[in-house]
């Protein structure tokens, strides 16, 4: 060897070593550029509560702008929003409101229901996420849909699941185009101004003065975002990672698809706190939201994380497309199978059948697609396990109490522990636990790494359906089969003696009290005396009297009301006590008990928490009596009753009530013969008392398990593709997540069991055996080994 090749190979080992340690510029665009986008795609899908458009808030079933003289009534399944006798909006029930004109709600409409609710790469990335939102309640996206287009919530539910279809099945395409057509770098380009059109035609649509085709307009954004979303999906992450030098540079790639997961939980964390802010609390063109704003933002950030993606063009590598290599690896295959069946030729693989056609080359690069596509088979069940944080999980903690001091965690808010904890472990592993694990020749390999996080998703199934079991043997005492509750509220200042006919002993119930009692539902007559002695501050003419009752269908619950106005009497309530926990956010439910003299039909009861929350109850024809359930916010109210001529007390009731999230309350309200006011409270379905808190580990475990399976599959799927196939694999990890949602919906449509614990621990059993089915599959896998570039 001559001396000039002793130079020249020195320097190319030298270089090689300086590559080694050299992180290539353009990936910090293309890390700005996904920032961005996921940042605007999860602003767009948006989280945040449903906005009270003047009327009731959804969230919380409170009274706004107009206090006391908004009425809601329901008309064939509508609500109708009126403010005294004009008639201002109107909604699907448990909607939002929409401007619809001027009329007369009084007259048209006499039912009153208040208690129903008129309501560069890592930059692209991020702003995407934005674009996309959070999910703590109902997405922007959904909310705009129902409450601004008009959809009824089952027909918004539709559009936005087939939007969510769309963003997952069209990251084939964009692979497609990106690997046989255009390459990464022009299919980027070209599909992310798709996006940033598909986000201002939305944003434009929601604007009232341009008077656009407000449907159409919003439906044809919404298709071009999806477009644009899965088209880059797949493409950036594999543009990504061929900036980088392999296997020199093979440690700086994993960190690099560990800081592109970074960016994109990071985008849908801050969009889930922005996001609200947007579009609640600013306001514009007259309305007390403002949906332009929410929209324009992420269409701004989409604009921004086009504009990063350019600036790094001088510094990219760009693989230019191989042709349409969908069709060949098709033609391979076909053409093996083929030759496989005609011909009497042994091969060591079935592919091989093809050589007399295709290159040895192009039939190794087949073997390896499907050999990792093979491996995907397993993979669906950790996605249907996964997603479930944002379904089940949140129902879990719908169940629970969310009291930290004098903060309250609700139950949809816990899902930011999943991309807190993300944000947090994403440097620890790659600091910390993998280089630890190494030492000892440990979680080196890929494969191994996503079979550890798989059996983690177990484990925290497993956690999942221990915290079930707890929250199971504290659900509400229901009424067994046949049976009935009943319950007798005494609302005298003295004790009362009650008999009823179902048993010899008769009861004390002492004043201000409740007792219940299990009866018969099949019992035909039931009958309860009653009786008092000297019950002072009263002007008692008749001191006892019996009450027949009707139990009025099976698994009843019903309160009985003793009252005094100059007769004894005891009333059965009209609305029968409900019993069971509100499933959608966990909230209290509360209705009143009330007896007062002098009370007008249609008056108000008035109950206030902080200063934008007052809930009201509407009183029957009778002085006492008892009003419709109302789920109402978690918090401390006093209340006020209504004078008898119709006016609000100033002066609240001297007790603070504070029901508690979860449980379901009977609120007795007395005002006695001398004008005095007393309330207490019962509770009739006890509160959560699991705190919310012991979801974390459940959380942590797959959160722990998402960063060892979810950033090492992108990885895999990046390093074991064909150079001129990467967009495709990518694009196939992707499938597999849309797929695991489709197992969800199967599961659980199947009714594996009705208890949810159960569910969990069938969940557990599935996600195990499909891991044993996985790692036996790893074992089998032989690694594409990277080629030496430079």
């Amino acid at each position: 060897m001559t001396v000039e090749a002793d130079i020249e190979q020195m320097e190319v080992a030298e270089r090689r070593k300086e590559e080694k340690h050299k992180y290539p510029k353009p990936v910090f665009f293309i890390i700005g550029n996904e920032f961005c986008e996921r940042f605007s795609f999860y602003g767009m899908k948006g989280i945040g509560s449903p906005a009270a458009e003047g009327c009731y808030d959804a969230d919380r079933n409170i009274s706004r702008a107009h206090g006391e003289q908004w009425l809601l009534a329901d008309c064939g399944g509508v609500a109708y929003c009126s403010y005294g006798n004009t008639l201002l909006f109107s909604c699907p029930m448990s909607a939002g409101c929409r401007r619809i004109g001027d009329g007369d709600a009084t007259a048209a409409f006499p039912r009153c229901c208040p208690r129903y609710a008129c309501d560069a790469c890592y930059s692209e990335q991020l702003g995407r996420q934005f674009s996309l939102g959070s999910h703590w309640t109902e997405t922007i996206l959904t909310i705009y849909l129902r409450n601004e287009l008009g959809y009824s919530d089952d027909a918004a539910t539709v559009v936005y699941h087939t939007f969510n279809m769309f963003c997952y099945f069209t990251p084939i395409l964009g692979a497609i185009l990106a690997d046989t057509l255009l390459g990464k770098f022009k299919t980027i380009f070209y599909i992310s101004i798709v996006y940033c059109i598909g986000n201002i035609l939305l944003s434009l649509a929601a604007t009232p003065p341009l008077y656009f085709p407000q449907t159409e307009i919003s439906i044809l954004g919404l298709a071009l975002i999806a477009l644009g979303t899965g088209g880059i999906k797949p493409c950036v992450s594999a543009f990504g990672g061929d900036q980088f030098v392999l296997p020199q540079q093979e440690l700086q790639l994993q960190q690099f698809f560990s800081i592109f997961y970074f960016a994109i939980n990071a985008g849908s964390l801050i969009s889930t706190v922005l996001t609200p802010i947007l579009r609640n609390d600013v306001h514009c063109f007259g309305s007390d939201s403002c949906y332009p704003l929410a929209f324009g933002v992420p269409a701004v950030l989409m604009i921004v994380a086009l504009i990063l993606f350019l600036i790094g063009k001088p510094w990219y590598k760009c693989t230019p497309p191989q042709g349409n290599v969908i069709l060949e690896v098709g033609g391979v295959i076909t053409h093996a199978v083929s030759k496989k069946v005609t011909s009497s030729d042994k091969r060591d693989h079935w592919l091989d059948h093809a050589d007399d056609k295709y290159s040895q080359k192009l039939i190794a690069d087949v073997k390896a697609v499907l050999s990792v596509l093979f491996l995907y088979i397993p993979i669906p069940i950790f996605w249907a396990l996964f997603d479930q944080q944002g379904s089940r999980w949140t129902l879990q903690a719908t169940q629970m109490n969310g009291e930290v001091g004098s903060w309250l965690v609700l139950p949809d808010q816990i899902q930011v522990v999943n991309p807190l904890l993300i944000l947090a472990l994403i440097p620890c592993f790659q600091t910390f636990i993998y280089p630890a694990f190494s030492k000892c020749n440990l979680l080196k390999k890929p494969l191994q790494r996503m079979g550890v996080g798989g059996m983690l998703a177990v484990l925290s199934f497993i956690l999942a359906g221990l915290v079930e079991l707890k929250l199971e043997s504290q659900q509400p005492v229901l009424p067994d089969p046949g049976m009935a509750h009943l319950r007798i509220v005494n609302s005298l200042p003295c004790s009362a003696t009650v008999t009823p006919s179902w048993q010899s002993e008769p009861l004390v119930l002492p004043s201000m009290e409740i007792h219940r009692f299990i009866v018969s539902s099949e019992t035909e007559k039931l009958r309860v005396d009653f009786s008092v002695g000297d019950c002072a501050g009263t002007t008692l003419n008749v001191k006892q009297g019996s009450q027949e009752l009707v139990v009025r269908n099976m698994k009843s619950s019903t309160s009985m009301l003793l009252n005094s106005f100059g007769t004894l009497q005891l009333l059965q309530t009209e609305h029968l006590d409900d019993l069971h926990k509100d499933l959608e956010k966990g909230y209290p439910k509360l209705k009143v008990l009330y007896s007062m003299p002098g009370v007008s039909n249609g008056s108000t009861i008035r109950m206030t928490g902080n200063p934008e929350n007052t809930v009201t109850f509407k009183t029957g024809a009778s002085n006492f009596g008892d009003t419709e359930y109302q789920i109402v916010y978690p918090e401390e109210y006093k209340v006020f009753l209504p004078r008898a001529s119709g006016e609000i007390s100033d002066d609240p009731v001297t007790s603070d009530l504070y029901p508690r999230l979860g449980g379901s309350y009977s609120l007795l309200v007395v005002r006695d013969e001398q004008g005095h006011e007393f309330q207490k409270m019962f509770t009739l379905t006890e509160p959560n008392s699991v705190h919310m808190f012991w979801l974390i580990p459940q959380y942590f475990v797959i959160t722990v398990g998402e960063v060892m399976f979810s950033i090492t599959g992108l990885e895999f799927s990046f390093t074991q593709a064909p150079v001129q196939m990467k967009s495709v694999l990518q694009a196939a990890w992707l499938l597999t997540v849309s797929f695991g949602n489709l197992l969800d919906v199967v599961i659980v449509e199947m009714e594996v069991s009705d208890k949810q614990s159960h569910e969990f621990f069938f969940f557990a059993a599935l996600m195990f055996l499909d891991m044993l089915l996985f790692c036996f599959l790893a074992y089998r896998y032989k690694y594409v080994e990277d080629k030496v570039e430079g």
